[in-house]
């Protein structure tokens, strides 16, 4: 127990036979289960957890390679059987390290329904931290605050995070991404339920540990994700629910700007091969809309920003 609350951490693993029995035999003592989920490793890694012998161990399976989330889906079902009052996801890899649990577990005790780490605000993370991954986090957090709404989170995709049981049970858990593309999914579904997220310091080790995340493969494939879940939250947030200026707004900003985008390049082209220059009034058709439209965007943009869940 950890100020009166039961606390339950949810430990994915996949090929982390070398790492993840140290991750285990470093939990805290007023740690009450164990959750660790054993991903069709095609190393040692059951063997490991099998061996050992902590009574707070819950040992799972999936019956085929699910991705970390799907493994993490399986641990926070359990968790919700056990009635675990904050729920913890840390990885087996041995990069988040149990002396700063504490702190998200603080920020859940305080009335956050989701806290989360961030390498970032914890300065002494960014020189250890591989370039690649620093860029490519940078992106990721733009992405990610557009299709989430919460425009103040940064680090989506830090796995290091806490959930009240209030927040997990209100969860559509079968609904969440599989793969490594799971940590933004979540800030996405918390957002659809006005979920109360804060981001905690927290650096990370970065050790031997071998990462399984393509990132060119990100790169193209997170993108892509993230326009129908946009599109979602917008439909269902500011619509469906309630409908919302912003609505109004991003959609007129989108297709005036479309339209000139579209319009100015036809007669761009057209001035280029006809090597006949565009008059006046076809230029402003052109730009008078991409202004507006651009203005109607990024008003869109600050009033998405206000909503966010306080």
């Amino acid at each position: 127990m950890y100020k009166d609350k039961r606390i339950v951490i949810v430990i994915p693993a996949y090929n982390e036979e070398r790492l993840v029995g140290q991750v285990l035999a470093d939990a805290p003592d007023y740690v009450d289960y164990l959750i660790v989920v054993d991903d069709c490793s095609t190393d040692e890694t059951a063997q490991a957890i099998q061996s050992l012998t902590d009574d707070r161990l819950i040992r799972l399976r999936t019956e085929s390679n699910q991705g970390v989330g799907g493994a993490t889906v399986l641990g926070y079902l359990k968790a919700r059987e056990l009635e675990g009052d904050i729920v913890v996801k840390m990885d087996g890899d041995g990069q988040m390290s149990p002396q700063h649990l504490p702190l998200l577990l603080d920020a859940i005790a305080d009335g956050y329904d989701y806290a989360k780490g961030n390498r970032f605000l914890a300065g002494e993370s960014l020189a250890s931290m591989p370039r690649h991954r620093l860029v490519g986090n940078i992106i990721l957090t733009f992405l990610n605050k557009l299709a989430s709404g919460y425009w103040h989170i940064f680090d989506p995709q830090n796995g290091y995070t806490a959930i009240s049981r209030a927040a997990l049970q209100r969860l559509d858990l079968g609904k969440l991404h599989h793969r490594y593309f799971f940590e933004n999914d979540m800030l996405i579904a918390l957002n659809f339920n006005n979920a109360r997220v804060v981001d905690v310091a927290i650096p990370a080790r970065y050790g031997t540990e071998h990462s399984n995340l393509n990132p060119f493969k990100a790169g193209v494939t997170f993108p892509l994700l993230f326009i129908p879940r946009l599109c979602r939250r917008i439909y269902q947030k500011y619509i469906l629910r309630d409908f919302s200026p912003i609505a109004l707004f991003l959609i007129m900003g989108l297709l005036l700007f479309g339209w000139g985008f579209i319009f100015g390049a036809y007669h761009w082209i057209l001035s280029v091969a006809t090597n006949h220059v565009a008059t006046t009034g076809t230029v402003m058709l052109a730009v008078l809309p991409l202004i507006l439209g651009f203005q109607l965007v990024l008003q869109a943009i600050v009033l998405d920003i206000q909503e966010t869940p306080k």
